[in-house]
């Protein structure tokens, strides 16, 4: 693996969503996006390996549950 930084997905949907405490855009959590800028690249690559998960996760929940990546209602 590269020992080159991450790169922050954010997407600019800056929205947390209080039924999952993710953002809508980016699928972090608060901890996660306000600690992006101090966590080395090993953490940042955990954070990214979660990300599909929870992408998947919420596309199996109600929508009531949040509305998913890149959708703000």
């Amino acid at each position: 693996m590269s020992a080159a930084s991450p790169v922050s997905p954010c997407i600019g949907v800056c929205v947390l969503d209080p039924a999952t405490a993710l953002c809508r855009g980016c699928l972090r959590n608060i901890e996660e996006i306000a600690g992006w800028p101090r966590f080395d690249a090993e953490e940042k690559r955990r954070v990214l390996a979660a990300l599909p998960e929870r992408q998947a996760r919420l596309a199996r929940a109600p929508q009531s549950a949040g509305a998913g990546r890149g959708s703000v209602s």
